[in-house]
């Protein structure tokens, strides 16, 4: 009993003093908070699928801004990792009736191995030699996919597939809970010395290289740690939607990507994901009303180009820094109004 109330006193010290602190912090667990009460108060089937595929992509989007947003390393392919873990874990399963959790950190895994045999090839490329370049791979396994039919199902893939587990409401939790997971980690390495380096590639590559750095190895990193998030995003659509197709290699699903983590904020984790929270439950909803079900695509286009017109930055930094400033000493962040630094006491403007 003392344990447990010393913990729960360890746990709300570290909620006061480093959550609560600042408003966008609260925001996110707030957030948290109630994607798991979710079904207990809304259990509605079609919304839990919703947000069960939001979740997933959120996933999917995160990775691309760890790799695009953070190194610079602008990739308009990253469906191919995405189709990868996708594929991997579909054609495990449906072969050799392996269970899904099984099939899925090798899916996971071969995203990884995909994404440093993408990185090799486009080291020496920069700009739009890179971002073509990174296009052509997602195609080139659509071929490869086709040339065997037998094996991949070719265009119409392979359904049929087992699901991780059987009820909507445990899917959802599965989903919520591995973005969460997920996204925090990337939102670490973000954050980490690594994450510094992240950012010094995508400001100046050949500064970093006269400091001593070995930045191939770290846009290697880079691409191996997106191919890894983004397969197993892949892997748990394809069971929970039971089915793995060359949709999920396709070139609008990169540059939904490309769209997700730009209108959030590049460089954030938490920008794509908050991102797709609002875009993709959007066109979803403007799909059950008669008006908008032809022009929902075009009603997200206009959304995104206005926020990108007065939100240049994307969304999700323009909101905290009309909520939070940046102490001019420390670089700490505190909730706006107030007068000093909650760290080093500095006057703050």
């Amino acid at each position: 009993m003392k344990t447990l109330l010393a913990l729960l006193k360890r746990l709300w010290a570290q909620l006061r003093h480093e959550v609560f602190v600042l408003p966008s912090r609260s925001f996110v667990l707030a957030g948290a908070i109630v994607l798991v009460l979710l079904p207990l108060a809304w259990g509605d089937a079609y919304v839990l699928r919703i947000v069960t595929m939001t979740a997933i992509f959120a996933i999917f989007a995160a990775s691309w801004d760890l790799l695009s947003g953070f190194t610079g390393q602008i990739n308009f392919g990253h469906a191919l990792f995405f189709g990868v873990g996708a594929y991997t874990s579909a054609l495990l399963s449906h072969h050799f009736g392996l269970p899904p959790w099984f099939t899925m950190p090798i899916g996971a895994l071969m995203a990884m191995v995909s994404g440093v045999l993408v990185g090799i090839p486009c080291l020496r490329l920069r700009g739009s030699y890179l971002s073509l370049a990174t296009l052509a791979f997602p195609l080139i396994l659509v071929g490869i996919l086709f040339a065997f039919p037998d094996f991949s199902g070719g265009e119409l893939g392979i359904s049929g597939l087992r699901r991780v587990v059987v009820s909507p409401v445990a899917n959802y939790y599965v989903a919520v809970l591995l973005m969460m997971a997920l996204c925090m980690t990337m939102w670490k390495i973000g954050t980490s010395r690594m994450g510094l380096i992240f950012h010094a590639i995508r400001e100046d590559e050949v500064a970093c290289r006269a400091s001593g750095i070995n930045t191939p190895r770290y846009k290697l990193i880079a691409f191996a740690l997106s191919g890894l998030f983004a397969g197993v995003a892949g892997a748990l659509f394809a069971h929970f939607m039971r089915v793995a197709g060359p949709s999920s290699l396709e070139v609008a699903l990169s540059f939904q990507a490309v769209i997700w983590g730009i209108f959030g904020g590049a460089a954030t984790i938490y920008g794509a994901v908050v991102a797709v929270f609002v875009l993709y439950p959007l066109t979803e909803v403007l799909a059950n009303f008669e008006l908008f079900r032809e022009i929902r695509t075009l009603t997200s286009a206009v959304i995104i180009l206005l926020v990108l017109l007065f939100m240049p930055q994307g969304m999700a930094p323009w909101i905290r820094d009309k909520i939070e400033n940046v102490c001019p000493r420390c670089k700490a962040r505190n909730v706006v109004g107030r007068h000093q630094c909650r760290l080093c006491s500095a006057e703050l403007d």
